[in-house]
């Protein structure tokens, strides 16, 4: 008898990872670019990161203990996470009451309308993002100086908005770029901007841990960022005095950030390689046309909740090959 095959339910291969371990895996990867900012923009991009923690907690809490009457899963560390990442994506001097107005958009719609984690088609920090930049257009686009931190009454343009300005008011890239920081100082971060997009190569240091601790594969953040480079450089050859080169679309705003941190997201992205490729590419041709023929300087918030829209679409339709397959 007790050489009999015992046969059980999958799964079958075990793992001592857990939700709240790899969501903590995520947080510690995006520390090193929270303390950057705030040594660029002092210690309000503290008190922006704070709030927005603690009103993403709260709203979880709140909301599924006496709406959905529910146990609170607040200590699985996913409200945290989005709490980081909608701090990642506002001005430092932004007004405490937006913040909270943007958490309980990311939280009550972008997450737990759906049911919670595991069940939101969009990623909700970006919900939270969007929401507060309609609503709240000038607040969210008066971006403080690295040199006025702190000061409300001072404010900077970021590389993006420069860029845009300046094509939209007839000047050539050379002339713009006289006002541009240069491509080294946009990837140490020594510009102005949202917390989050100050320092690319701290992003991509976060995202390199990731990578190591298998939270995330090569295959979004590549595909996002390759797409985006390829078409900038095609226009750039063609017409370098109207389009800037492929160095300041990848280094500025914040396509680092949603590439690595935010169009990563197991829940709001699709499941196999394949498919995943397929959604880096379409995020990054949506943000590069937005940034090249768009209104908005910056594209790629909008560009990843509009492939959230197509990630059950494209699990419909690519599927790995089943296992004895032809």
């Amino acid at each position: 008898m007790s050489n009999l095959l015992t046969v059980s339910p999958s799964p079958h291969v075990h793992t001592d990872d857990s939700t709240r371990k790899i969501m903590y895996r995520v947080v510690y990867a995006m520390i090193p670019a929270l303390i950057w900012s705030v040594f660029v923009f002092g210690l309000d991009a503290l008190r922006v990161t704070l709030i927005a923690v603690a009103a993403c907690l709260a709203f979880e809490y709140l909301i599924q203990k006496y709406l959905m009457k529910v146990t609170p899963s607040v200590s699985d560390g996913s409200a945290l996470i989005t709490g980081i990442l909608l701090a990642f994506n506002v001005p430092s001097g932004i007004p405490w009451w937006i913040i909270v107005i943007g958490s309980l958009a990311a939280m009550g719609i972008g997450k737990l309308s759906f049911g919670g984690l595991g069940n939101n088609i969009f990623n909700p920090a970006l919900v939270g993002r969007v929401f507060m930049l309609i609503s709240f257009p000038a607040q969210m686009t008066s971006w403080p100086s690295i040199r006025s931190a702190g000061v409300d009454s001072l404010t900077s343009a970021t590389p993006l908005g420069v860029i845009k300005e300046g094509l939209s008011n007839g000047l050539s890239v050379s002339e713009i770029s006289k006002s541009l920081p240069s491509q080294v100082d946009m990837m140490l971060g020594s510009m102005g901007g949202s917390l989050g997009e100050v320092s690319a190569l701290l992003l991509i240091i976060g995202g390199l841990y990731m990578l190591y601790k298998k939270v995330i594969t090569w295959h979004i953040p590549v595909a996002v960022l390759a797409s985006v480079g390829i078409i900038a450089t095609a226009f750039w050859l063609v017409d370098p005095q109207s389009y800037v080169s492929p160095g300041y679309h990848l280094f500025s705003g914040g396509l680092m950030l949603g590439a690595i941190f935010m169009a990563t997201d197991m829940v709001t992205s699709p499941m196999n390689p394949k498919g995943q490729i397929i959604y880096g590419v379409g995020i990054g041709v949506i943000t590069i046309s937005i940034r090249m023929f768009g209104s908005y300087p910056e594209g790629i918030s909008f560009a990843i909740l509009i492939m959230n829209a197509f990630t059950p679409l494209i699990n419909t339709y690519v599927k790995p090959k089943r296992f004895g397959g032809k």
